[in-house]
Order: C-alpha cells, then structure tokens, then sequence
C-alpha cells in the first residue's frame, strides 16, 4: 500500500518542480516587459512633448524668447558628467517650445515618483498590474516609499550605471556615448538577472531593499485555496526566516552592545587621531602665516628702498633706475606692480620706459589686472580732451600706447594655460589714435588664447592669424564639456585679421567683425548672435552648427564656406556673395537675401520658410526638398536650379527666371551642379499654391514634369 503511495509523491515533486520552473520563466518574462513598459512611458512622455518643441521651433511665424534658465542648468548639469560641449550662452526659442521643453522635462520625473509611489502603496505599478507582477517586502505586504526608493532609485539604476559610468571614464573609448549607452544596458540587465539565494534567484535591487518579486496571480489562487494549517506553516517559515536574517545580520547597535570594550578603544582612537591632527594642521597654519607675514614685510621694505632710488631727487643714474625697476618687477608685489604701471604712463625717458615694459613683461599675466585699470582710466582721459587740444591729444594717445603695448608683449611672451582666464573686458586694444599720430595694432598672430576674456574690449584692426581661441581642457579632448573658451562676446573687432584662426564654439554674440577676415577660419558651433559681419571675408569659413540667429552679413564674402545645419533665422544677407556656399539642412527662416549670389549653392533640405530671395541669383542653386513656403522670389534667377521634392507652396515666382538661358561667358567660372537632364529641374514641384505665375512659367513648369491645375 505504501510504494504507490511513494511514487504518486515523488511524481508530485516532479512536477511541482517542473512547475515552478515554467512559473519562474513566465515571471520572468513578465518582469522584464513590465520594466520595459515602465521605462517606455516615461522616456515617451519626455519624447513627445520634446518633439513637438523642435517642431514649433522650426516655425518662423512665432516669436522668439530666450531659453528657460531651468533648461540651462539642467543642460549643463547632464554636460558635464556626460563630457558633452555645453552650449554658451543662453539661446532663443520659439516661445510655445519653452513650454513644451519644460514639460519634457518635468513628465518623466513627476511620472517616475507616480510610479514609485504606486509601487510603494499597492506593490505594483500600472504596466505590473496588467502583467500581473507583484512587489512585496518580507511579510507579503506592499513595501514602502523608503524601501521602493532604495529598491529603484540605488540598486535598480544607481550602482549598475555608476560602475557602467566608471568602466566608461576611464576606459579608452570615452567620450563615446555608445560605450556608455551599452554598458549601462548590460550593468542593468546582469543586474536584473540577479544572483542565487535561499529564495530562489533575487536581483540586487530586490536584496538590498528586502522585497521579493512575486506572481499576483498565482499567489491569490494560494492564497484562497489555503487552509490553516498551510497558513500556520507559512507563518513558521516567515519566523525562521526573520531568525535567521536576524542571527545573519545583526544591525550596528546590537554589535555595540555585545562588544563596549571595543567601542569605547574605537571612539577614544577616533578622537585622539582628530586632536592630533587638529593641533598640527593649527601649526601648520600659523606657521604658513608667519612666513607670508614675513616675505610681506621683507618685499615691502626693498620695495621702499627701491621706490626711493626713482625719485627724481635721488641723485641714480640712469642705470641705477634701470637696475632697480628690474628688481621691483622680480618682486612680484601687487604694490610694486601698481607702481611700475604708473611710472609707465608719467615716465617720459625712452630708455627707462623699455625697462618698465621688460619689468612688467616679467611680472606676467598678474600684472593684467592693473594695466587693465589703467587702460580703462586712460581711455577716460583721452575722451575728455577736446578735438582742438591736439597736443595734450598726442601726449595722452602715446600714454594709452604704451599700456597697449605692454599688454600685447605679456600676451605674446605668455600664452595658454598661463593666460587662462585673464580678463581684460573693455579694454581699449584697438586703434585709437588721430591724425598725425603713430597708430598701435594688436599683434596676436598663431598664439593659444583660449580662455581670455575680451568681452566688450575693442580690437580694432587687430591681427590674430591663425591664433587659438579654443582649447582642450584637463581630460586632454576636444569637444568635451571642460573645453576652455575665449569670451568675445560685444567685442569690436572691424577690420580685423582672423585668417585661419580657430574660433570653433567661442561665445561672440553681438560682436562687431564688420569688414574684418576671417577667411577659412573655424567657426563650427559658435554662438554669433545678433553680430555684426558686414562686408566681411569670409570664404571658405567653416560655419557648420554656428548660431547666426539675427546676425547681419550684408555685402559678406561667403564663396565656398561651409554653412550646413546653421541657425541663420532673421539674419540680414542682402547683396552677400555665397557662390557654392553648402547651406544644407540650415535654418533660413525669415532671412533677406536681396540682391546676393548663391550661384551652385546648396541649399538642399534647408528651411527657407519667409525668406527673401528677390532680385538674387540662384543659378545651378541646388533646392531638393528645401521647405520653400512663403518665400519672395520675385525678379529671383532660377535658370538651371534643382527644385525637385521643394514645397513652394505660397512662394511668390513674380518675375523670377525658370527657364534654363545660355550661360554668360563672363560667368563661366560658376560650376554648377550635374542635374542630368534640364526638365528634371522642376519635375514633380507642385505649383499649385505657388503666387503670380505668368503663362510663360506657367508653361515651363507643365513642359518639364512640374505639377499644376492649369497643366493639360
């Protein structure tokens, strides 16, 4: 009687455990789709709204505002770790896409703490309960908000991505994101898998909250078929587990308790260990003031003696004044430094005034800041003089030269990381002398001048050729988040040379380069806004993803530059030259372009919305796909111009030439692009909405493939 017995068992446990193994994979597999649907509506709740904020930011019908100060701070705060270039300065938006990127912002975070309470309260959030997955902490019940937070935000996301972010740091991939992006998934996922325990197999997030993940449904059908008796077993086990949990893992207080011995020698060596090192850091403290005071008193009494020997009723030499002003430039004083300024504008002996300019060329970048002063002061000065004053005029330009001229020496002797972050903001370094005067030119030709700040500072007629403005920061990279940049924002700088000069992501907004040159210079990512560009050279300038928002190149020079992807809304290019100018993808919104060439240019894909084009050359223009609506092309030379897969829908073609003409031997130079066969130029184009077509257009457009009601 008892062997069937035995069998029926045995194939009973059999089963059970084939069971539960089906069970564990099904839960499993419902564990992870639920995990993948909670992150997929928070990331589309931020996605949504996000896109549409591009989108209304690509409108030229809506005002513009600058950027929500929250969106700059949480920018830079996601830059900084990520090694991403931040974005200087504070850009303009479409007024509707502040709003919209502030919600992005605000959706998956007050989503995430919605998810997480849900958990913390019922032990299930919406996409668990649909899967039926469940939550719970040692005694079955929901767990709650402390052990949720615990759970998720620190084992869940915080460990796997921060030994993920360390691998990544210092690995030699970094700054590629797509290591990151990957090794993030595979920390998460190894995470998820878990590792083995007396409970079956539990993820880190679910061990160090103390929650188990359980099948909602299998464990209401127990829990109905349950008698007393399984629930005083169940009882049981939970008492031996706590028991066990408790003799495994007594907490820090009960350790205390059981050891005062060594509590007490812990608590007595941690406070002996801080005396000590308090009494000696005080030491070294005070021991550090005393030398300063001391080297003070030292500098300041030869800084006397030497001040004595440059009276004029000293009775020195004039190489006993030239050997003292040499030592009062090796003290390195802020008051010796003040001094030699001084004596650099009163002195009058040229020999003299050459020693002082190698004295504070000596002292280098700290003596800056009070020729800066000085310079400021001078140029007050020189402004209060009247026009008839000529010479007292002569006598204060010369003073103001000379402080110029020692300020390009130091910049030329000292240049990168010793001049980071000097500051000379509104000073004069520019030409400002009068008629019958020698001029003073700034000379900063091939030299690192990453990190100056020359906002507001007039540069006139000043020469930086080939010079850096840019530079790598500490990790040694470009393109990085610690990249060290000049600030030119306001600066004037008309008629100056920047030829070949690096000025890639420098802040320039409202700066003055009327007439200036800056031909193939690096300007990829600056931040030009509202700047003046008048007349300038700019041909073969690399200008891709620069922000030229507002900006004004009226009669600019800008054959062949690269200007792919910029931001030119409401820029003012009337009469400019952009003969094979590359133009795709940028934003040409409510642009003027009246009177300019853009022979060959390519404009493909580029957002012409609003823009005027009258009167201006396109011949050869390549306009594939370029949104076109709105656009003034009256009197506009489309002869041989790509507009297939364009929307001109609104653009006003009054007097504009679409039929191909003969080219004028004159402009022969002009390459335009291989459009295979004339009557591909508009094939397809639907002119139905497009404004004063003549007959002739009209029959152009039918003959060569273009769409329209009136086409037989």
């Amino acid at each position: 009687m008892t062997s069937p017995i035995v069998r029926r068992s045995s194939n009973q446990s059999g089963q059970s455990k084939k069971s539960e193994r089906a069970n564990s994979l099904l839960l499993g597999s419902r564990r992870f789709a639920a995990w993948a649907a909670e992150i997929t509506l928070v990331v589309t709740s931020g996605l949504i709204p996000f896109g549409i904020g591009v989108y209304a930011n690509s409108r030229s019908d809506l005002n513009r505002v600058p950027l929500n100060p929250v969106l700059v701070v949480t920018e830079r705060a996601i830059a900084r770790p990520l090694a991403l270039p931040v974005s200087y300065g504070i850009r303009n938006v479409a007024w509707p896409t502040n709003i919209l990127w502030t919600i992005a912002l605000l959706a998956p975070v007050t989503l995430s703490w919605w998810q997480l309470y849900l958990l913390a309260k019922t032990g299930s959030t919406i996409p668990k309960r649909w899967l039926k997955v469940r939550v719970v902490n040692e005694q079955g019940k929901p767990p709650e908000l402390g052990a949720v937070v615990i759970r998720e935000g620190v084992g869940r996301w915080t460990v796997p991505i921060s030994i993920a972010y360390l691998l990544w740091r210092y690995s030699f991939a970094f700054p590629n994101l797509g290591l990151f992006t990957f090794l993030s998934l595979l920390m998460i996922v190894g995470e998820g898998i878990g590792l083995p325990s007396r409970r079956g197999r539990r993820a880190l997030h679910d061990q160090l909250a103390g929650t188990y993940t359980i099948d909602a449904l299998l464990s209401n059908k127990q829990a109905q078929s349950a008698d007393g008796n399984d629930q005083a077993e169940e009882n049981q086990e939970g008492e031996e587990l706590a028991a066990d949990q408790t003799s495994h893992s007594p907490n820090l207080w009960r350790r205390i308790q059981q050891n005062p011995n060594l509590t007490l020698f812990g608590i007595g060596l941690t406070s002996m260990t801080a005396v000590l090192a308090t009494l000696i850091g005080t030491q070294v403290y005070i021991q550090i003031q005393q030398s300063q005071r001391a080297t003070k008193q030292i500098n300041s009494q030869q800084f006397l003696e030497l001040v004595k020997q440059l009276t004029p009723n000293s009775g020195a030499t004039n190489e006993q004044r030239q050997s003292a002003i040499l030592a009062m430039g090796g003290l390195n004083d802020p008051q010796s430094i003040k001094f030699l300024a001084d004596l650099l504008v009163s002195e009058t002996n040229p020999s003299l005034l050459d020693t002082i300019q190698q004295a504070l060329t000596t002292v280098g970048p700290q003596a800056i800041s009070e020729l800066k002063n000085k310079n400021q002061f001078l140029v007050s000065e020189l402004e209060s003089v009247g026009s008839t004053a000529t010479k007292e005029r002569e006598l204060r330009q010369g003073r103001l030269q000379r402080n110029q001229r020692t300020i390009n020496k130091i910049l030329s002797v000292y240049s990168g990381k010793k001049i980071e972050g000097v500051d000379l903001s509104s000073t004069q370094l520019g030409q400002s002398g009068t008629s019958g005067s020698s001029f003073f030119n700034l000379v900063l030709d091939n030299l690192d001048l990453s990190g100056v700040k020359f906002k507001s500072a007039n540069l006139n007629q000043a020469s930086f050729k080939g010079s850096r403005f840019r530079g790598m920061g500490e990790d040694g990279r470009w393109d990085t988040y610690d990249d060290v940049m000049a600030d030119l924002s306001q600066a004037q700088l008309q008629q100056a040379n920047l030829t070949d000069a690096n000025l890639s992501r420098v802040l320039m907004n409202r700066i003055d380069l009327s007439r200036a040159t800056l031909n193939r210079a690096n300007l990829s990512n600056a931040r030009l806004y509202d700047a003046k560009l008048n007349s300038t050279q700019l041909v073969g300038a690399d200008l891709r993803n620069a922000v030229l928002e507002k900006a004004s190149l009226t009669g600019a020079d800008l054959g062949d530059a690269k200007l792919n992807e910029a931001n030119l809304y409401a820029a003012r290019l009337g009469r400019a030259t952009a003969i094979g100018t590359q133009l795709s993808f940028a934003n040409l919104t409510n642009t003027d372009w009246q009177g300019a060439d853009l022979s060959g240019a390519y404009l493909d894909r580029a957002n012409l919305s609003n823009a005027n084009f009258s009167a201006t050359r396109l011949t050869g223009a390549v306009l594939r796909s370029a949104q076109m609506e709105n656009v003034n092309l009256q009197n506009a030379d489309l002869s041989l111009a790509d507009l297939r897969g364009a929307n001109v829908a609104g653009a006003d073609f009054k007097g504009a030439i679409l039929a191909p003409s003969k080219q004028d031997p004159a402009d022969q130079f002009v390459q335009t692009p291989d459009l295979g066969s004339v009557s591909a130029v508009v094939q397809g184009v639907d002119f139905s909405q497009a404004k004063n077509l003549d007959a002739k257009q009209l029959a152009y457009n039918c003959t060569q493939g273009g769409i329209h009601p009136r086409c037989p």
